[in-house]
């Protein structure tokens, strides 16, 4: 037998051993979070409010980096303004995602974010077309829940209008929607009017030094809400079946 016909064989052998006990690396990508307050990055003075991207992104494994882009105070009409949305276009490559989640700031007529119903649908549409020409994959989510609970205990939708818009772009669109709105509001009902305290910014009087005359906020997260409502989007990713749910870390 010569060398050649030798060698042919025994490659293809120790392939087929190698590629069964190893995995071979998959392809990096980043998945971008655009936003406002609930989902964004917090400074340590602002500590323990948590934006639910921050335990987000430490779902994913090695080959996933999760960007997180979302601001406080910002809506799909600033974000845009201020050249923020044209930093992430710019980033984007094939396979990358972008979720999507606004509504907090745009649905506020009296606040200098606000964003008219027919602006806001077409914002949500242009981040849309501009992440698909890349190649790269949008997730629309409808805005997180407030906390609000009526005198018999019962939550109360807080964004019906711009929850609505979101998911008449998803539909006409064809994106994948995950209902952030529909998800926290079943979690906060199902813990009910007291209990729901525990996600969010309460905080009693020098109880944390970040905050000594205490504070009371129904929309922004405690770390453990932020935890929370990072978890209804990743079961979500994984219910619609999106590409990013197999890169979720495996213990």
């Amino acid at each position: 037998m010569t060398l050649q016909r030798f060698t042919r064989p025994f490659a293809a052998a120790l392939f087929l051993i190698l590629s069964a006990g190893f995995h071979f690396a998959e392809k990096p990508i980043t998945v971008f979070l655009i936003g406002d307050s609930t989902m964004a990055g917090k400074q340590v003075k602002y500590y323990p409010e948590a934006g639910w991207g921050m335990p987000f992104a430490y779902f994913f494994d090695q080959n996933v980096k999760v960007d997180n882009r979302a601001m406080n105070g910002r809506s799909t009409r600033t974000f845009i303004e201020e050249g923020r949305w044209q930093s992430v276009a710019d980033s984007l490559r094939e396979g990358d995602y972008v979720l999507i989640q606004f509504g907090h700031n745009d649905e506020v007529k009296t606040k200098k974010s606000y964003t008219d119903e027919t602006g806001y649908q077409k914002n949500l549409a242009r981040f849309i077309e501009e992440t698909r020409a890349k190649k790269a994959n949008p997730v629309l989510i409808t805005p997180v829940a407030r906390r609000s609970f009526d005198a018999d205990g019962k939550i109360q939708e807080t964004h019906a209008v711009y929850s609505r818009l979101v998911r008449e772009v998803a539909a006409a669109q064809n994106v994948p929607l995950i209902d952030l709105d529909k998800r926290s509001q079943a979690l906060l009902q199902s813990m009910g009017a007291e209990n729901s305290k525990l996600l969010f910014l309460h905080l009693a009087a020098g109880e944390h030094p970040n905050y000594p005359a205490g504070k009371e906020d129904n929309t922004h997260f405690n770390e453990l809400g932020a935890r929370k409502m990072a978890q209804l989007v990743l079961a979500d990713i994984r219910a619609l079946k999106l590409g990013l749910a197999e890169r979720v870390v495996v213990p």
